[in-house]
């Protein structure tokens, strides 16, 4: 049934779209919309206009949560520093490249978004939480991914910064300080990473450099000369297998 009404829908919403769009033009006008948010386990929920103003800001905050919360920041730092270090200009684009960012940090968090949909979807939809309690259980797994991978340094600067004590345990850890040491941890991790992809480019580019300097070539650019090598040199060490790769199992 599950899998019928998913079928549907789509041919639902279009069916509905088409036949307000014609009630429109024939002068009926648009029918009104009323939204019912239903009721909380432990009584009446916070009132439609409020929840509707948290449903329009947690869709508003969406990228920049999958941006800030997630490998996004690591995975496409590195694609543009790769991109730079080839000297390919806009080859690939800045599209491709956030599409694949997007495609590798979905890969890597799904089992974080698996476990917020069984401990926080499935729930909310048989109203068994509140929505405090779905927010808690919501932040639950995010902080625990990014204290894997947060550096305790960055954590410290900052509860010194907001001169606070020192978390005891993991869970006291707080999420408005966690994310800007996650996400400065992510950056260092990034350009480490990018420093190493720059490195076999820079020597291509110093011994092609040497080359022309050495047959009196001074005024053809080094870059137009080394370009093709370095694509080539990439592509015979399967470079895009090397390095997302390396980015994935960095996080497994």
């Amino acid at each position: 049934m599950r899998r019928a009404f998913r079928l549907l829908m789509p041919i639902l919403v279009i069916a509905c779209g088409a036949a307000l769009c014609a009630q429109a033009t024939q002068g009926g006008g648009l029918p009104s919309v009323t939204l019912d948010f239903g009721k909380a386990p432990q009584g009446p929920a916070l009132s439609a206009t409020l929840q509707m103003v948290l449903i329009l800001t947690v869709l508003t905050l969406a990228p920049t949560i999958l941006v800030t919360m997630t490998c996004f920041t690591r995975v496409v730092v590195v694609l543009h520093f790769l991109r730079q270090g080839m000297g390919t200009m806009q080859t690939p684009s800045n599209q491709i490249l956030i599409s694949l960012a997007l495609a590798i940090s979905f890969f890597v968090m799904a089992p974080v978004g698996r476990e917020i949909y069984a401990e926080v979807v499935q729930p909310l939809e048989r109203n068994e939480l509140t929505l405090t309690q779905a927010m808690d259980k919501t932040a639950a797994p995010l902080k625990v991914f990014m204290l894997k991978y947060t550096r305790k340094k960055d954590l410290a600067l900052f509860y010194s910064i907001a001169k606070r004590p020192a978390p005891q345990t993991k869970a006291d850890v707080t999420l408005d300080v966690l994310l800007p040491a996650f996400i400065i941890s992510e950056l260092k991790t990034a350009f480490e990473i990018g420093f190493m992809i720059f490195l076999p480019f820079l020597i291509v580019d110093m011994v092609v450099a040497s080359i022309l300097l050495s047959m009196g070539m001074m005024m053809l650019p080094p870059v137009v000369i080394s370009m093709p090598f370095k694509i080539l040199l990439f592509v015979l060490v399967d470079g895009w297998y090397l390095i997302i790769g390396s980015l994935v199992k960095g996080y497994y």
